[in-house]
């Protein structure tokens, strides 16, 4: 069996990273298709996190136009299109495995089916509050098997008409190293001296821009930042994708930096989930504050409309309106000890940490179905 891995962001490598771990620990062959944002140095040139993971990336498409507006986001997905089909035409997997709800992940998702290759893809079927939410529907319309992360995922794929043998609920697989990072020996104090940051309580921020409210973006990000300075903690800031906006959000964070601020374009995985463990809340509009930090009990303020239809634990505190004295409010409330004490033993809705072994024997097993490329829609 021959699998293709197609990521484009940093969030995506959590998802996929313990699915190639498996690969590698089983001889499987694999490939690694590298695009977007992973090849942007202004966008921390994540490329490098997968190299130094000791993953070997054969193919490499560069597709995104400066700019980060509308026009050039849509623009970029062409570009990717024409590039991606004589990878696969070259490669010719047996799979094509694609995450989450990204544009460059739809473009991938249409490319493969057209060329009636197989496609399997994790966390099928959530709602989202973004335009990525849409892309994540269109996405479950091309691909063939449906990795569903939780319940409500599942029912919502049956709902949209997908035959039912294509829906594997496996739980999220970015969860799977989360156990031996909750087991770590490290310290908040020997991970903020290996990050440069001053040592003590911190908040951790990651705001991506909404793009459907494009025009209000640097309303928005101006709020949060202003509570965030009011507060005496340290700041850790995630800078955001290289969606629409997210210039606008850089240039903001960066010309309102201050010396309890801490700047990162990006993170090793491990690094990351470690901020989180030791963080006292996150702040913004992350999937991974809905999905990763109910491993760790970490309070999540989750800020507008990005992730608000989501499936959420008792974590979450949402603010819809980016009104000031909301967000304090908020703020006040996640790191309160009540509210903390509140989450000791929070389950997780997004699975147990065993999904990459789900996937890798569903993927070697579904490779044998003889219905699997031609789709019937129940509705």
């Amino acid at each position: 069996m021959k699998v293709l891995f197609f990521t484009g962001s940093r969030g995506e490598w959590g998802y996929i990273k313990p699915i190639l771990s498996l690969c590698k620990k089983n001889n499987i062959k694999y490939n690694i298709c590298a695009t977007n944002m992973h090849l942007l140095e202004n966008y921390g040139y994540s490329i490098n996190e997968i190299l130094n993971d000791g993953f070997k990336v054969s193919d490499k498409i560069f597709m995104a136009i400066d700019g980060y507006n509308p026009v050039t986001m849509s623009k970029s997905m062409g570009v990717l299109m024409t590039s991606l089909t004589d990878v696969v035409n070259r490669i010719k997997p047996d799979w094509v495995v694609l995450a989450g709800d990204r544009s460059e992940t739809l473009v991938a998702s249409i490319v493969c089916s057209y060329m009636y290759v197989p496609v399997a893809h994790i966390q099928a079927g959530e709602l989202s509050g973004n335009i990525d939410g849409l892309a994540r529907h269109a996405i479950g319309k091309f691909a063939h098997i449906h990795f569903a992360s939780n319940k409500d995922a599942y029912s919502r794929l049956l709902k949209l008409g997908e035959e039912k043998f294509r829906i594997k609920l496996v739980g999220a697989p970015q969860l799977d190293e989360i156990k031996k990072i909750k087991e770590s020996s490290i310290s908040r104090k020997k991970l903020t001296e290996k990050l440069g940051i001053k040592n003590g309580k911190y908040l951790l921020a990651v705001y991506h821009p909404v793009t459907e409210e494009y025009s209000k973006i640097e309303t928005q990000i101006d709020k949060i930042i202003q509570v965030l300075n009011l507060s005496p903690l340290n700041k850790v800031w995630i800078l955001p994708n290289n969606d629409s906006g997210s210039l606008i959000v850089k240039k903001k964070i960066i010309h309102n930096k201050s010396s309890d601020h801490y700047l990162f374009e990006n993170l090793k995985r491990e690094d990351y989930l470690n901020l989180l463990k030791h963080s006292e809340c996150i702040i913004g509009n992350s999937s991974s504050g809905i999905i990763e930090a109910p491993s760790f009990g970490i309070p999540c303020i989750n800020i507008g409309r990005r992730q608000n239809k989501r499936v959420q634990a008792k974590n979450v505190i949402n603010v819809q309106k980016y009104e000031l004295s909301k967000i304090k409010l908020a703020l006040r409330k996640a790191i309160s000890y009540k509210f903390k004490k509140k989450l000791n033993n929070l389950k997780n809705p997004y699975g147990d940490g065993k999904s990459s072994e789900r996937i890798l024997k569903l993927l070697i097993n579904e490779r044998k179905n003889k219905n699997l490329l031609i789709k019937n829609l129940t509705f």
